[in-house]
């Protein structure tokens, strides 16, 4: 267990973490003959791994799952505190890292199996590690905030000196605003489907600093490789179910914008096409895809042909000599190219336990409300998971990918109130698709994965419950913002008193469906 802990925190990290790109850096200039170099050794990498995957053994043990959450520190004003250099100074621990923003942290749990009542003690350890981290907050009079985005975040704090310190950052800042040629531009409109006039938010940014107001969970899953497309392809269907009844992050910058606002964020902020490279059809960074695969080299291969080397560090180890030689090779250039490639299902190439591996990276969800809603989401995707996979006809053979990639981008939009395509039922709202279809799947799954029905018993009926009261942290965040609002305050009051109760809420523990509105 601690070295398959140690390998897979060393593979987040070169894979590139949440937002960022998380391997060390020691080149801040690239050449036009690096960029080459990188091209042809990303390339290299890609032939070995062919030749890996079909003659060498891969990682074959139990189920590991693994998961990230991204955190926010706030001061006593409710407004981003960039002490985190700080607050990890005072944890010396080993599980926080830093992210992109001076207010931003990183937490990553150690991996562990899925079987038995593994879930349960990982909330006990995440609930353990967010309260040493609110511990050592306070020290720097600051609070810990789980959410996908800070509600309080205004402008003035997406700024250069908003981004953490650290070499890697600084370059990739560099790098994506010397790619695009002008300002980050945000260009969002509400989604909101009874609104009689939508809210709408534009403005340019000099940096990459609106990145950092995302903040996500990443779940991880280790699997064969043989069956890793399969795994992809149903949790690119499941991506819409994930964000409509996860949804987290309803307002930016003071305006009310999509249920989970952190999706058209994030591939905004990353976008390094200036108009006119988008409008031929170039490819985005932050990417869902565009087709079903059928073989984990699909996702590798598309990143190489696709995008260029953003940053182009390369090294003198040649991958196919170290295989030649009886070494598994690190691959390091693709993994750092597949670390600035950010699509919502990510594939991740390791080594652990002296055997190459891969897992899949599901980085839909956003952070929060709470440790027991986390894990509640954590084990439903797992459980739908095995159950789609195993299904004797899959899901994605009669369901296309454009229609689930509309299902992600409606639940984003809309949340609870979204309509989604789902086959053999038609046109469904979320709530109703868990409630009747989606949940005995989970827990079927859940039951084949060997996980305890005391397990089952905690978590499911969150998700559950949290559908028959149509109530996401989304829907209480806008709901207690309206309240508010409709007693006199004006809308940054609103998000202030909105966001107070949110982090009491959060801290305590209670499922977001159970919140009461301000009184």
């Amino acid at each position: 267990m601690g070295c398959v802990q140690a390998l897979w925190a060393a593979g987040r990290r070169g894979e590139g973490n949440g937002k960022g790109m998380g391997q060390e850096v020691d080149r801040t200039t690239f050449s036009r003959h690096d960029r080459q170099q990188y091209r042809s050794n990303v390339q290299r990498c890609l032939d070995a791994l062919t030749t890996m995957l079909r003659d060498h053994p891969f990682g074959r043990d139990e189920p590991m799952t693994g998961i990230e959450v991204e955190l926010n520190l706030v001061g006593d004003d409710l407004e981003p505190a960039p002490v985190a250099k700080a607050v990890l100074d005072s944890l010396g621990s080993a599980e926080f890292q830093t992210e992109l923003g001076r207010w931003n942290l990183e937490l990553n749990l150690p991996p562990r199996p899925l079987p038995g009542e593994q879930w349960r003690h990982f909330e006990q350890q995440l609930l353990d590690e967010l309260a040493m981290a609110r511990a050592k907050a306070q020290d720097h009079r600051a609070q810990l905030a789980v959410i996908g985005i800070l509600p309080t975040l205004a402008t003035r704090h997406l700024v250069d000196e908003a981004i953490s310190p650290d070499d890697r950052y600084l370059l990739l800042n560099e790098q994506m605003l010397s790619d695009r040629g002008e300002p980050i531009r945000l260009d969002i409109t509400g989604g909101d489907p009874l609104a009689s006039a939508a809210e709408h938010l534009l403005a340019d940014f000099d940096s990459i600093a609106p990145e950092a107001a995302c903040t996500s969970m990443q779940l991880h899953l280790q699997v064969a490789p043989e069956v890793f497309p399969a795994y992809w392809n149903a949790a690119q269907c499941l991506a819409g179910v994930q964000l409509a009844i996860g949804a987290n992050s309803p307002f930016l910058l003071g305006s009310r914008l999509w249920a989970e606002t952190r999706i058209p964020l994030f591939e905004q902020s990353c976008d390094v096409r200036p108009p006119e490279l988008r409008n031929q059809g170039v490819r985005p960074r932050v990417w869902f895809g565009e087709r079903w695969i059928s073989s984990v080299l699909d996702l590798f291969a598309e990143n190489s042909r696709y995008f260029p080397g953003l940053i182009p560090r390369t090294d003198d180890v040649d991958p196919i000599g170290e295989l030649n030689a009886g070494r598994i090779p690190e691959l390091s250039e693709l993994k750092l190219h597949n670390g600035t490639v950010w699509r919502w299902n990510r594939p991740v190439y390791d080594i652990a336990n002296g055997l190459p591996h891969v897992r899949l990276e599901n980085r839909v969800l956003p952070a929060g409300p709470t440790a027991v809603d986390m894990v509640a989401n954590a084990l439903f995707f797992y459980g739908l998971l095995r159950v789609m996979v195993e299904a004797e006809r899959p899901l994605w053979s009669y369901m296309s990918f454009d229609a689930a990639h509309e299902n992600f981008v409606s639940a984003a939009r809309n949340g609870m109130d979204a309509t989604l395509y789902w086959p053999g039922t038609g046109w469904i709202q979320p709530d109703e698709l868990v409630l009747r279809k989606l949940l005995p799947m989970a827990a079927e799954g859940l039951a084949r994965w060997g996980v305890a029905a005391e397990v089952c018993d905690r978590y499911l009926p969150v998700v559950e419950q949290r559908c028959l009261t149509r109530r996401t942290g989304a829907a209480w965040q806008v709901a207690a913002v309206e309240a508010l609002e409709n007693r006199g305050a004006t809308r940054t009051a609103a998000l202030h008193g909105m966001f107070a109760e949110y982090l009491e809420h959060s801290a305590a523990n209670e499922p977001v469906h159970s919140w009461p509105l301000p009184s």
